[in-house]
């Protein structure tokens, strides 16, 4: 195994945990993000084993963008073995009575276009080694609607667990395997986003960004036999 992972989203919350925890595990990772200055961050997080952080800036919600990001990693990693897609948003007037086309958008194109420009992007260099791991960060709002996640955001997720869904049913026979992770409520700088932010005690109980990559960690390191599709997870 060449030790190579992508990581988009990697600025904050689950994002940068996965990066964290896949780099204390030495693997190589391109932090991926639109913001320098968060990646900048998430290195210095990373403490010994800063050395092993790529940042990359870019808009995944760009499609070229997104092509040129895979020519800078590939050039620079030569192979990718793990891509996860843990870019995430929303906006703060989120119903359907609220929710305007330009936010509409923008939560499409961060939640679910980015992933599959960075799935396209990075399966062919998957195909000709003849192996990777794609992990799509979804949520429990791709698999119930719920109010306080709004449309856009409960389509993007349901549209992700479906790009999942295709890579395992299209891939399977070049050594891919793709896990969506439907997790709870996690104390994420997303929450902010919300209407009416939960209280610190609230963000106590839930899941923590550090849970979620430990569940993308058992789904990277299991036997190449070995595919967990799917994995719903929530505070206890």
């Amino acid at each position: 195994m060449t030790k190579t992972s992508v990581v988009t989203g990697a600025g904050s919350g689950v994002g940068r945990a996965i990066a964290l925890a896949l780099a204390n595990q030495g693997w190589r990772v391109a932090l991926v993000g639109r913001r320098a200055q968060a990646l900048d961050e998430t290195v210095k997080l990373a403490g010994a084993d800063a050395d092993r952080l790529f940042p990359c800036p870019c808009d995944i919600g760009d499609a070229a963008a997104v092509a040129r990001l895979a020519e800078y990693v590939l050039a620079e990693f030569a192979e990718i073995e793990v891509l996860v897609n843990a870019a995430g948003t929303n906006a703060p007037r989120r119903t359907l009575a609220e929710l305007s086309p330009a936010d509409y958008h923008t939560i499409m194109n961060t939640n679910l276009n980015g992933a599959f420009y960075c799935v396209q992007a990075f399966l062919p260099p998957m195909r000709v080694r003849g192996s990777g791991t794609i992990i799509n960060i979804v949520s429990d709002a791709g698999k119930l609607a719920s109010p306080k996640a709004g449309p856009a955001y409960v389509m993007s997720k349901f549209g992700l667990a479906g790009l999942t869904q295709s890579i395992n049913a299209e891939e399977r026979g070049h050594g891919i395997r793709a896990c969506a992770i439907f997790p709870g409520d996690i104390d994420t700088p997303l929450l902010n986003q919300r209407p009416a932010p939960p209280d610190a005690t609230a963000r106590a109980r839930m899941l923590q960004p550090e849970d979620i990559a430990a569940c993308a960690l058992l789904c990277v390191n299991l036997p190449p036999r070995v595919i967990v599709e799917e994995m719903l997870v929530r505070p206890r």
